[in-house]
């Protein structure tokens, strides 16, 4: 810091004989040019420094103010994509409800269907074997029958001349003829 006010002051003891000169002392010309290099640039660099700085601040606040409107807008849509959400899972429990209630509906139908055909082939058993039975007994009598009739007529044939076979076919005839002449 001497050496800057040495300069200064030797200054004042330069000669007045007018003479232009260079100084050779590098330690005390260096703060005075860079004074007035650093002064000129401020007072010439000042607007467009300025000018940079408030370009710069304004893009700053242009993306602060985009990325607030970003953010604004994925709020919203995070609120409508949570509303979605609570209105399908509501959609969800209510098809999960209707489906539980449709699958014991279901049941129930099959149950109900399950023992109505069980019954059915049931009552369509018992009468088969009803039918069956009818049957066996109607060829059972109808065999006792035949080999009753055959026996009768064994015997009555044997038993039987052609005279008395003739009188009671007549007798025969006869009471066939009253009956159909009652239904007439």
């Amino acid at each position: 810091m001497k050496s800057v006010i040495d300069s200064f002051v030797s200054l004042g003891h330069w000669p007045s004989a007018g003479s232009f000169g260079f100084n050779t002392d590098i330690l005390a010309t260096n703060p005075i040019n860079l004074s007035v290099v650093l002064g000129v640039l401020i007072y010439f660099g000042k607007g467009v420094l300025n000018d940079l700085l408030d370009n710069r601040k304004q893009r700053i606040l242009s993306t602060i103010r985009n990325s607030e409107e970003l953010c604004k807008g994925a709020i919203e849509q995070l609120e409508r994509a949570r509303a979605r959400l609570c209105k399908v899972e509501m959609e969800a429990d209510e098809y999960r409800m209707n489906g539980y209630s449709e699958i014991e509906r279901e049941k129930v139908n099959l149950i109900n269907a399950t023992s109505d055909s069980l019954e059915r082939l049931e009552n369509y058993k018992n009468e088969t074997l009803h039918f069956e039975q009818q049957r066996a007994i109607n060829q059972v009598r109808q065999r006792v029958f035949q080999q009753a009739l055959q026996g009768a007529l064994g015997t009555l044939n044997s038993c039987l001349n052609s005279e008395l076979h003739f009188r009671t076919i007549r007798a025969n005839i006869g009471i066939l003829g009253a009956m159909q002449e009652i239904t007439d």
